[in-house]
């Protein structure tokens, strides 16, 4: 997007880290799941930011982190400028005003005993959005910016699809007249053509209404379509952002190229991947040293494996956190086969 890097971002996180505590006792040491690590990024009004990583990365923590749904334990969260992590009470109340979050299970984030409107209706009434006597003809509006009919506030989630449900959480999100939306893994659940839709309605909202919307996912094919850049998430470190034409076609870390070599082929032609991503992530209780990803690496060098987490490197807008270094505009790892003469240690 343009001019982009020129504006005050929306939300920023600086260095966030969020720390679940675990039970020791009997003389054992006490362990803590370290879900998010040191997290530094920023989403700017308008855009789409999706954030990619497999189950466990830690994403779903992090989103719920920058609205302040899960204790931050190390960090900072800006809002427009203003502190929100540890700052006023007005600061807070105003954030979760201007934002809202969109859920991966649309039945159970719904109240079952509650028609579509009401559950529309109380977000309206709570919030002081319109006048009293406007609220219905709102969540009328509300239901068809998201392509249901007025008729459908009559209705219970029990009665309705798993498409439908997940237009009517948009449509109470959006009653919250959001300048951001965190939408959590919102199409995973759903048929692949209900999942068009529900993206096609979401790049219609955000032009219509100027959105932000923090897209997290697993599905890289989604992300691409849909966002304008991606943030990388392993083991509950950002591994790689930046445009998504730039990280799909060029990727930096050899985990993001591994996901991109794991994308679905339309093409049965296309053969799979030479060097799938192996192993499983280690236990976030029981973080590698050095770079987290070095025990899957096939390019791990003896410096991945000692020490700090690799720094940040930048290229233009496109930063990455591994100590490979690239050479000329062809993409390394899986993509080529995993040539080392194209990434070597600096």
């Amino acid at each position: 997007m343009m001019g982009i890097a020129t504006r005050q971002p929306l939300l920023e996180a600086d260095e966030v880290s969020v720390v679940f505590p675990m039970g020791g006792g009997f003389g054992r040491r006490r362990r803590a799941v370290h879900a998010v690590n040191q997290v530094s990024l920023a989403i700017h009004a308008g855009e789409t930011l999706g954030l990619v990583g497999e189950s466990g990365s830690g994403k779903s923590t992090l989103g719920r982190a920058l609205l302040q749904l899960e204790r931050i334990t190390q960090g900072e969260v800006r809002f427009e400028g203003r502190r929100i992590t540890h700052g006023l009470k007005s600061d807070v109340a105003r954030l979760r005003r201007h934002t809202a979050m969109i859920f991966q299970d649309a039945f159970s984030s719904l109240n079952p005993r509650q028609t579509l409107g009401e559950s529309i209706a109380e977000v309206l009434r709570v919030h002081n959005k319109v006048p009293r006597g406007a609220v219905p003809a709102r969540v009328a509006e509300l239901l068809t910016l998201v392509g249901l009919r007025p008729e459908h506030a009559g209705h219970k989630p029990a009665g309705l699809s798993g498409g439908q449900c997940q237009r009517a959480g948009i449509a109470r999100a959006l009653a919250m007249e959001p300048k951001l939306i965190v939408a959590d893994e919102c199409v995973a659940a759903l048929d692949v053509s209900i999942q068009g839709q529900i993206i096609n309605l979401l790049m219609d909202l955000r032009e219509k209404m100027g959105l932000a919307i923090l897209f997290i996912a697993h599905d890289l094919a989604i992300v691409r379509h849909l966002c304008d850049r991606v943030a990388v998430m392993y083991l509950g470190r950002i591994v790689e952002e930046g445009p998504c034409e730039a990280v799909f076609s060029h990727p930096r870390h050899p985990y993001t190229a591994a996901l991109v070599a794991a994308i679905p082929e339309i093409d049965p032609d296309k053969p799979l991947p030479d060097q799938p991503l192996r192993g499983d992530p280690p236990s976030p209780i029981a973080i590698p040293p050095g770079c987290a990803f070095h025990p899957r690496c096939p390019h791990a060098q003896a410096q991945c494996r000692v020490g700090a987490p690799p720094q940040t490197r930048h290229i233009a807008d496109h930063s990455y956190a591994c100590v490979l270094s690239h050479v000329g505009k062809d993409t390394v790892f899986p993509l080529t086969g995993g040539r080392l003469h194209e990434a070597q240690a600096r």
